[in-house]
């Protein structure tokens, strides 16, 4: 990337009212019905799904929001995309185009769920939400999964559309305590990892998930055209009032320590599920789905990995040494404020460099460095974090 690239920034202000007259292009991209919420703190927006979604506040820098998230709890209104698949034939049609086996998926549970083209490359990922036999919601990635779903849909009795829903999420430990004090009833029980429930809200009837992508507990609501999202909006941030809720902008840091892959920079459509660390959303012992064939002939062997960079944090792209050779790409980067040292998700040319692999880094300042390659996620490799099931809080470390 040239340092001409690197200084080109793309940032979105949401318009002040409906009344305010704006350019055909700025109407393409929609802002999240509880911006109202982030535009004190001065934010600055990216697109992501046709959607404005918030890349800094000043409500807290990287790293504040990073131990915020960490140690106490936090607030973020999203860009995901819900699509709505329903009908008869839902079911039958989300097998096709998934690679795990949506039968398996209980009404009132979520599955992350990966999307392959013929060839075994990965189109797309996000959760499934199955609000009852027939209907289902999934909170797509950057991209568009509602035009293939449709153009797999021929002679299937299914209704595929935008059903025009927002996400926001409230994440950390203290995540669970505000849910407890914004729902009008009872706490949803059991409400597990990856459970999904109705609940109300300021008299509003909403679905709530215990998901998020941080890996820390937390738990995210959906938000329809048919409720009053303000009214929602204001009292999860009445009850987070006591445990400080404020909207935020998190980074990459936690999610890259966490292995949570971010579609578009961490795998596409050229890298197959095993190629990203992904094998285990693979089930070739289910029925025939897009890429089945493709895969049962793929190499299983992962080539995406962790990387540890002391002292620096790793520049995007193709920056990854061994022997005076390149062997690889630096998908995404930070800098991890509980490591210490920059962390990152790499594509490695060779499947043979296993975890624990020393490389020569460039990194963002133009020096190169020392790095290690590793396992993901970095730590907490039995995901005991968001299930509830470790509790500690993480020290700041000195310095």
């Amino acid at each position: 990337m040239s340092k001409l690239q690197e200084n080109v920034r793309f940032a979105v202000l949401p318009l002040a009212s409906d009344a305010t007259r704006a350019s055909e292009f700025a109407r393409t991209l929609a802002p999240h019905p509880l911006v109202h919420q982030e535009l004190p703190y001065d934010p600055e927006y990216t697109m992501y799904n046709r959607r404005l979604t918030a890349m800094t506040m000043t409500s807290g820098s990287a790293e504040e929001a990073y131990w915020k998230l960490r140690r106490e709890v936090i607030l973020r209104h999203t860009g995901e995309l819900p699509i709505e698949v329903r009908g008869p034939d839902a079911e039958r049609l989300l097998n096709a185009v998934f690679t795990r086996d949506i039968a398996k998926v209980k009404v009132g549970r979520c599955s992350y769920q990966i999307a392959c083209d013929d060839a075994g490359g990965v189109m797309m990922d996000g959760v499934l939400v199955r609000l009852a036999d027939d209907r289902f919601w999934y909170g797509q990635a950057d991209g568009d999964l509602t035009q293939w779903l449709k153009a797999h849909a021929r002679g299937l009795d299914v209704e595929i559309f935008d059903p025009d829903v927002w996400i926001s999420q409230v994440q950390g430990p203290d995540s669970l305590k505000v849910l407890e004090a914004a729902v009008d009833g009872p706490y949803p029980e059991p409400f597990r990892y990856f459970d999904a429930a109705w609940v109300t809200i300021a008299g509003q009837d909403v679905v709530v998930t215990r998901t998020g992508f941080t890996n820390e507990l937390g738990w995210e609501v959906y938000l329809g055209p048919e409720i009053d999202v303000r009214a929602v909006g204001a009292r999860i941030l009445e009850a987070g009032k006591p445990y400080d809720l404020t909207p935020v902008a998190v980074g990459g840091a936690r999610r890259i320590e966490g292995g949570l892959l971010n579609a578009g920079s961490d795998f596409d459509e050229t890298v197959t599920p095993y190629e990203a660390g992904l094998g285990a959303m693979v089930r070739l012992d289910k029925g025939e789905f897009i890429g089945k064939a493709a895969l049962e002939k793929a190499d299983q062997r992962c080539r995406t990995w962790g990387l540890r960079v002391p002292g620096g944090v790793a520049r995007i792209g193709r920056n990854l040494i061994k022997d005076g050779v390149s062997v690889g790409r630096v998908c995404s980067s930070a800098w991890s404020p509980f490591l210490q040292c920059g962390v990152a998700i790499v594509r490695l040319d060779d499947p043979e460099i296993a975890p624990g692999t020393a490389l020569d880094v460039l990194c963002q300042d133009d020096q190169t460095r020392a790095g290690e390659t590793c396992e993901l996620p970095m730590y907490d490799r039995n995901r005991d974090i968001p299930r509830g099931k470790a509790v500690d809080i993480p020290e700041i470390p000195a310095g």
